[in-house]
């Protein structure tokens, strides 16, 4: 049977309503063609312009290799300059990315260039966008973001493949305990259904996305992004009307995070390795069980 994809749903142009109806209120994911064809952004942010408003600044660098166990997440694996960085990705293959990257602490001038989709819905931190920047073959390791944000992810310059899952899946996607990851020791694209059999029938949603393409992910959605060409994206972010969806944002970057870094400390390997043993545990229950139903 193996991990079961459908083809997402894909609008050039949506209202409202039918946003609200179809995507909004069921919290599915849809790609939007045209909504950044709108921005200055579709056609000013090229690299060279990237290089040119952001500067000279070193920023942090993210690479493939596996979580580093006494680390806390997010810790970079190397930095380098930014100009030198996006020479690097138009020039080869390369698994460095730029994660979280805030553009507005140093060029503020780009909070002209978008534009928060607000005549669809509320909620959006206008002024703290991310942006992901990221070398041809390079992936983001599958998980969900943390602040249990809705997100309109835009991408820009190239081509880049998603996998995306609904939260229900997150036992038999063998979720990290206390953290908001997957097991690090699977391919999502070709999983070894012997190792990892509650992968097997798991049910996704795939895409591409290309230049000027804006993917909503709503809340709680598992992500997997490879880049297909050296490129980079930018997420507006918009919270969820709903209390409990908030009160599991606040539990998650307060309570779990500084659980998580604390026991990370103190026990480091052997703390990892007892959090990836009871991720196969969970997983292999959730299956047995057959959730999610």
């Amino acid at each position: 049977m193996g991990i079961i994809l459908k083809p997402i749903d894909v609008v050039d142009e949506i209202s409202k309503e039918e946003f609200y109806e179809k995507y909004l209120k069921p919290r599915r994911p849809v790609v939007i063609k045209n909504m950044a064809k709108k921005w200055p952004a579709y056609q000013k942010w090229t690299m060279e312009y990237m290089k040119e408003v952001v500067g000279d600044v070193e920023v942090p660098l993210y690479d493939s290799s596996k979580a580093d166990p006494s680390a806390p997440i997010n810790s970079s694996a190397a930095k380098m300059k930014f100009g030198d960085y996006i020479d690097l990705i138009q020039r080869e293959p390369t698994d460095l990315r730029i994660f979280l990257f805030d553009p507005i602490k140093f060029a503020p001038k780009l909070l002209e260039d978008y534009i928060s989709p607000k005549e669809l819905m509320g909620g959006f931190l206008d002024k703290y966008p991310n942006m992901f920047f990221g070398g041809k073959g390079s992936e983001t390791f599958l998980h969900f973001d943390i602040d249990m944000a809705h997100i309109f992810h835009t991408h820009f310059n190239g081509r880049k493949h998603i996998l995306l899952f609904d939260y229900k899946w997150r036992e038999r996607l063998y979720q990290i305990p206390y953290a908001t990851y997957a097991l690090e020791d699977y391919d999502i694209e070709n999983p070894d259904f012997t190792k990892f059999p509650a992968l097997d029938g798991v049910e996704g949603i795939e895409c591409y996305l290309e230049h000027g393409d804006t993917l909503f992910m709503p809340t709680g959605w598992w992500h997997w992004m490879k880049y297909l060409d050296g490129s980079f994206s930018i997420s507006l972010r918009a919270w969820d009307k709903s209390w409990a969806v908030k009160a599991h944002s606040l539990w998650n970057l307060t309570v779990q995070r500084k659980f998580d870094d604390v026991m990370k400390s103190q026990f480091k390997s052997k703390y990892m390795d007892w959090k990836e043993k009871l991720a196969i545990e969970r997983a292999e229950i959730a299956l047995k069980r057959g959730l999610p139903r």
